[in-house]
């Protein structure tokens, strides 16, 4: 907790506006991220500052993995939970660990992530990068708790291994598409018989991208010539 008003503290220092004599600082609205929770587990903790000028005291609310579900981190955009959305399982490791009907389910959960974090890429909600570090998290963070339980491990954390290597090899595969349609639209213009517009059609390349390839075949011709 100590910690945790440090951070908040340097927050409100760095965001802080002096004028004239007066400096002015806005403390974050901070929570804090329960993995585990226990019965006693509180809802809020609270900050008490004593200060010259009076005492100042405010809550600081906590937020328990276990209380959202996927459709709550999808709906209300808390993805950066997603990865610890394991934690909300981790009592029933044994069951899972010896129940093969009982591992399917849990894959299932974790193929609807996967499926839409897909959906969101397409949509252009996250990035190939965000949906990537959502998957290398998640596979880490279930290596490290379920290290007692093979199958576990085996059954959803060789999925998201397997999401990973997928999306990577998707990336290079659009890399190399990518490169394609350069050194097609580069050709086209080497020849000097199209448009901009119709090596964009044919290419596939967006108009802005045929002209910046244009304009470095140009800088390289002119280079050449010096």
């Amino acid at each position: 907790m100590i910690r945790l008003f440090e951070y908040d503290a340097q927050i409100a220092l760095d965001e802080g506006e002096v004028t004239e004599e007066t400096l002015t600082v806005t403390f974050p609205n901070t929570a804090v991220l329960y993995l585990r929770t226990f019965k006693k587990t509180p809802d809020k903790m609270k900050y008490v500052i004593v200060t010259p000028g009076g005492t100042v005291q405010y809550d600081v609310p906590i937020m328990k993995i276990q209380t959202y579900s996927l459709k709550d981190m999808f709906e209300k955009g808390l993805l950066m939970l997603i990865p610890f959305y394991i934690f909300s399982h981790e009592k029933s490791f044994p069951e899972y660990n010896s129940n093969e009907q009982k591992l399917e389910e849990l894959k299932a959960e974790y193929q609807i992530i996967l499926d839409r974090l897909d959906e969101l890429e397409q949509q252009a909600v996250i990035g190939a990068f965000d949906k990537r570090t959502i998957i290398e998290i998640s596979g880490d963070v279930i290596k490290a708790i379920a290290q007692k339980y093979e199958n576990v491990q085996k059954g959803v954390g060789d999925m998201m291994g397997g999401a990973l290597i997928e999306t990577e090899a998707r990336r290079i595969l659009n890399k190399g598409i990518s490169e394609t349609k350069k050194e097609t639209a580069l050709r086209m213009l080497k020849r000097g018989k199209m448009t901009v517009e119709e090596i964009a059609e044919d290419s596939g390349l967006s108009i802005a991208e045929v002209e910046q390839l244009a304009a470095l075949q140009s800088m390289r011709s002119d280079r050449f010539r010096l």
